[in-house]
């Protein structure tokens, strides 16, 4: 059978990331190459005692249909705290429950879109969003991403001269692939050019609560007074990942789309695990938990970057991230990349090229983005060894 796919599906290629794990996945590999919470951060009892509690008193809430927008209780919850928390939401805003933040990205684009209009990201930019946005034939154009944020200028100058912009995609708090965070300086600067030139942003915030160093810096939808952002959230980073609970805070109108366009996906996200992450939120300590996983990644990026500094002997350079999962490192001029990441590979570390994460594949990277939520501190160390003996082959 000659199989003919469609055009939104024939060009995409599968996650390098994807490929990567696939490929290093025993048990005696390192696991740089993740993006997993750590294992240590899943509140197991937790979890537990509330699944039997839903069984026992509201099971059949739990197994049953539900409405589009999202489980009621979660919904009123996560408005209160983002009130509360990140000063964010207004009168004009609503909140949809969304199967991961990847959904809630992939939803924007499908009710904001059309084939041929231009959606800008920062470059390098999360992969997984990249081809979200391709899947619908749009002009993904990157835009250089600094150490404290999108290049403003040359943003400026994007917005000025490409056709049909009609999104601007970020992860201002906590970036991945880089672990930077976009000062708020340049929040504000990058919201008056979105209101400048009429475009949504969405601002993607999973690493937001996984500060462990440093102010908090206000959301970009803190500032919206035009309507203009898109807030993407999830559970992934501080609750489960398995359990695909993520949602969006957007104007109502672009939510009432949302509802529209996951019904014709889904239908509605996860019942039980929406009405385990309100209990979770409502009666067992969230915020203390959360305290608990940033102690946790505190720890576990200081132990990388501090291997990483004795290992490579200042050879590299590395991002100090202040919260979040990645830290970004970049090569001397005289290692090239891809051979760097092949022959980690060989000798059981997994990373990630930088270039997975670049718009084009013709952009010059010579970095790799490590994971220090996943490995174990054990891991962690001999890693950066192994790390470190790689790049000694070069001299």
């Amino acid at each position: 059978m000659d199989y003919r796919f469609s055009d939104r599906i024939s060009s995409l290629k599968p996650s390098l990331i994807r490929e990567i794990l696939k490929n290093t996945s025993g048990s005696d590999v390192i696991p740089f190459s993740a993006g997993n919470p750590s294992p240590e951060s899943f509140p197991v009892k937790a979890l537990k005692e509330i699944a039997d509690g839903i069984f026992n008193d509201d099971a059949t809430t739990a197994l049953q249909y539900g409405i589009s927008e999202g489980y009621t209780p979660l919904r009123d919850a996560l408005k209160e705290r983002m009130k509360k928390k990140f000063n964010s939401g207004r009168d004009f805003d609503d909140l949809i429950i969304v199967s991961g933040g990847q959904q809630g990205i992939e939803l924007a684009c499908k009710v904001l879109c059309n084939e041929g209009d231009t959606v800008l990201c920062e470059n390098p930019s999360f992969i997984g969003a990249e081809n979200a946005f391709r899947s619908y034939n749009v002009n993904l154009r990157g835009v250089e991403l600094e150490n404290d944020g999108i290049n403003i200028e040359k943003l400026e100058n994007a917005l000025k001269t490409e056709k049909n912009v009609k999104i601007l995609y970020l992860i201002p708090t906590f970036q991945n692939p880089m672990g930077i965070t976009t000062t708020l300086e340049k929040r504000k600067a990058i919201y008056e050019l979105a209101k400048k030139y009429g475009v949504m942003i969405i601002e993607d915030n999973p690493y937001g609560d996984l500060r462990f160093e440093g102010e908090e810096v206000p959301t970009l939808k803190s500032l919206d007074t035009e309507g203009l952002v898109i807030y993407c959230g999830s559970f992934s980073k501080i609750l489960s990942a398995g359990i695909r609970v993520g949602y969006v805070l957007a104007p109502s109108e672009v939510i009432q789309k949302m509802v529209v366009a996951k019904q014709v996906s889904d239908v509605h996200t996860n019942l039980f695990f929406q009405m385990a992450a309100y209990r979770f939120m409502t009666q067992y300590g969230m915020e203390t938990h959360i305290d608990k996983i940033r102690k946790l990644y505190k720890h576990k990026s200081s132990l990388m970057i501090n291997s990483l500094e004795k290992a490579l002997a200042g050879r590299a350079a590395i991002t100090h991230p202040q919260g979040g999962l990645f830290l970004w490192c970049t090569l001397p001029d005289n290692v090239k990349m891809l051979d760097f990441c092949k022959k980690a590979s060989e000798n059981k570390v997994a990373v990630v090229p930088g270039i997975a994460f670049c718009v084009s594949p013709d952009d010059y990277c010579n970095s790799i983005r490590l994971n220090y939520s996943t490995p174990s501190d054990e891991q962690i160390v001999k890693g950066c060894e192994i790390l470190g003996k790689v790049l000694d082959s070069y001299y």
